[in-house]
């Protein structure tokens, strides 16, 4: 599901993902926790007041010219305050303001390891309509302040329903085309991106250089799986391969110190959420 889509329909979710290497001896993996809570202010208008909670666990056992220690567990921690309201009978409006910490926290909270972002949706939503091909559209603009860039972006998504069996999304950070099996079995292919920025709170001294920060950015292709229980539940799982993978360790000012383990490698990502 599209980050923006997400953001306004997902009420919980629970997900695994896990990229080992098949040339080296390092491991990743993400344990994902997420929760919003919909409060109705009027009719068509919601507040919505919601969390995330992601660890990264680090296995980095090839042989690194310093102490990986304080790396192996990352955490990245999402408050989140949303307001979502129908403009008109095509489109609604959606602002998310997201305060993060996403640190190494090995010692007490800084104000290095709190981050801000949020975004601005606008989405015309036909795909619960009685039309021939059921589309949906989301523009908007965000802002990441760990992206290392200092304005806001623009974002689009378009969701289609081409027929009975297929539909597409062309977006970032998901790309996918889906063939129904039927409403509750879904198979697809996929490209997207992934991917982490935290604080190391003791910053780590490699080649007379300094480290402060630690990222990691995949783009992956592959294939998933949906399978609706219910209406609302979905379990889920992506298997693919990670064409572009870049791991390295940042200084203050963001520039690369040192290049983690760049090998690519299979990737899988599984989960169940509860939507809208």
């Amino acid at each position: 599901m599209h980050i923006a889509q997400a953001q306004l329909t997902d009420l919980a979710r629970l997900e695994y993902s896990f990229i080992p290497s098949s040339r080296s001896e390092d491991q990743y993996t993400r344990l994902r926790a997420l929760i919003n809570y919909p409060i109705k202010i009027k009719e068509n208008d919601y507040l919505i007041v919601g969390g995330e909670y992601n660890r990264i666990i680090l296995n980095l056992n090839e042989d690194y010219p310093f102490n990986i220690q304080q790396l192996k567990k990352l955490h990245i921690i999402d408050f989140s305050l949303g307001y979502t309201f129908k403009k008109n009978d095509l489109w609604r409006i959606g602002i998310k303001f997201t305060p993060r910490i996403a640190s190494t926290l090995t010692t007490t909270i800084t104000k290095d390891d709190i981050f801000l972002n949020g975004g601005v949706y606008a989405i015309k939503d036909r795909t619960e309509d009685d039309i021939n091909k059921p589309y949906r559209l989301i523009i908007g603009l965000t802002y990441n302040s760990t992206a290392g860039v200092p304005f806001p972006l623009p974002f689009v998504s378009y969701y289609r329903r081409l027929n009975k069996n297929w539909s597409y999304n062309i977006g970032l950070p998901k790309t996918n085309i889906k063939y129904f099996f039927s409403e509750k079995s879904i198979l697809q292919t996929f490209a997207g991106l992934d991917g982490y920025f935290a604080n190391i709170q003791n910053p780590i001294s490699v080649n007379g250089k300094t480290a402060k920060n630690i990222s990691l950015s995949v783009a992956i292709g592959g294939l998933g799986y949906e399978y609706y229980f219910t209406k609302h539940i979905v379990a889920y799982s992506y298997i693919g391969y990670t064409f572009r993978l870049n791991n390295h360790l940042r200084n203050d000012d963001r520039d690369n110190v040192y290049k983690l383990n760049d090998i690519n490698a299979f990737y899988l990502r599984s989960g169940l959420k509860f939507k809208l």
